[in-house]
């Protein structure tokens, strides 16, 4: 993702209405994937845990858009102090900014950069939810959130994509995201999931996905938003890059969901919808940092391999034992890893920039900026997110008790269950149908399923 660069007076760009207004629909289109990854996640947990689910992305969009207004896009993409974080008193509440005041470089308003901005912000702690998934006290998650973006996105964020960042500068690619979001959030709920340990019946009982439609749909719905995602990051339409980014989107993903299946077929016999739906998540995850980089055929071959190997490595979980619910570790770090690795022998040199990767005569320097910026941001979250989650775990508890965690947790933190399967209606525990002067017969089953 370009970030401001300087122009001389006389080479002012002018506000655009054609690239603020394609801007703008790629911050609807963002922000869309939050809801989709809430009905991904949502999907993929048993009935006892779907309403927790959602709520562990929808409440990022509250969080994490007022911290964003408040210090975040300050810390972000304000003026670099150095190299490790930003500051522009202006930016705080975003309060100093003009209305027609244009981001440095470019033709749309700062107004319109920071909302674009303030939804990646906002999608990337709700990637790592999908690692807590049945066991994290909702409130410890929201302070978590909170915490975490302070301390870990908003600066990485900065290296990656602000000027004067250290990573940035040194030259590493990361077109929309593959080290800033995606390794950052498998690499956070790694940390977190070593702290505070496994789901009850972790290898013992079934936890198998209780809606697949819900998880198609929701995949669906973040393939949809993916090109604001990616197709936005150029910050404009005038040159092309935009465009490539888009097929390349389109490209990598179809190719890991072939990459994902034949592999499933292979190894367990059957080509499930549960796999079609991961397998496109990690092609979208490894174009991201790529696809303004690389060819259509390259775009290909980085989708096939992402769908190979996400596709082998969510069963680490298993060899080594910890307990990564949803997959994040196995999609979005791995395939973050490998998108963002995959940039040192796949650039074309002829995209986004001059830069080429090995097979296209560019030797190892370009593979080498792209290993550092990735194992920097693998490290960096990893130990920081452990930390947060050990504090919060000695401190007010990260985890319910195990007998809220058997019985179901959508009862035990938001008083309400997904599915009401008496038929009697209403899913809130406060609600009551039962006539005056009527006995009200105990409503606090709970299905374990």
């Amino acid at each position: 993702m370009p970030p401001g660069i300087t122009t001389l007076a006389a080479d002012a760009p002018e506000l655009s209405a054609a690239n603020t207004g394609f801007m703008l629909i790629c911050s609807a289109l963002v922000m869309l994937m939050t809801p989709a990854l809430a009905f991904f996640y949502g999907g993929m947990v048993r009935v006892k845990s779907t309403l927790n689910m959602l709520m562990m992305s929808f409440i990022s969009l509250g969080i994490v858009t007022v911290l964003w207004v408040l210090y975040g896009f300050s810390l972000a993409f304000g003026t670099d102090v150095g190299s490790v974080i930003g500051w522009s008193s202006d930016f705080v509440g975003l309060s100093g900014i003009g209305v027609t005041e244009l981001w440095d470089g470019y033709t749309i308003p700062v107004y319109v950069f920071a909302v674009f901005q303030m939804m990646f912000a906002i999608l990337t702690p709700a990637l790592i939810s999908g690692a807590l998934a049945d066991r994290v006290k909702f409130t410890s998650w929201a302070l978590f959130i909170a915490l975490w973006v302070t301390v870990v996105y908003f600066p990485v964020a900065h290296w990656v994509w602000g000027a004067g960042g250290w990573l940035f500068e040194m030259g590493v690619i990361d077109f929309a995201g593959g080290t800033a979001v995606h390794i950052n959030a498998g690499a956070a709920a790694l940390g977190v999931i070593l702290v505070i340990g496994k789901r009850v019946g972790f290898k013992k009982d079934p936890m198998r996905p209780h809606s697949l439609p819900l998880v198609m749909l929701g995949a669906a719905l973040l393939w949809f938003g993916w090109f604001g995602f990616n197709a936005g990051s150029w910050l404009g339409n005038d040159d092309g890059v935009g465009a490539v980014m888009f097929v390349n989107t389109q490209v990598a993903t179809g190719a890991a969901v072939l990459g994902w299946l034949a592999y499933e077929k292979i190894r367990h016999g059957s080509f499930t919808t549960l796999g079609a739906a991961s397998g496109a998540v990690a092609g979208l995850v490894a174009i991201t940092p790529a696809g303004g980089a690389v060819s259509p055929l390259g775009a290909i071959a980085i989708g096939v391999i992402a769908g190979v190997l996400c596709a082998m490595a969510v069963g680490l979980k298993y060899k080594f034992g910890y307990d990564d619910s949803l997959d994040v570790v196995g999609v979005h770090l791995v395939g973050g890893v490998l998108g963002s690795l995959l940039v040192g022998f796949f650039a074309t040199g002829g995209v986004q920039s001059d830069a080429k990767g090995l097979f296209y005569g560019g030797g190892l320097e370009q593979l080498g900026k792209q290993a550092v910026g990735v194992f920097a941001v693998l490290a960096y979250s990893l130990v920081v997110s452990a930390a947060l989650a050990f504090v919060l775990d000695r401190t007010i508890g990260m985890r319910v008790s195990e007998d809220d965690e058997v019985s179901g947790i959508d009862q035990v933190e938001h008083a309400e269950t997904a599915y009401d399967f008496s038929g009697a209606g209403g899913g809130s525990a406060s609600r009551t149908t039962t006539a005056p002067g009527a006995t009200a017969a105990p409503t606090n089953k709970k299905v374990d399923a």
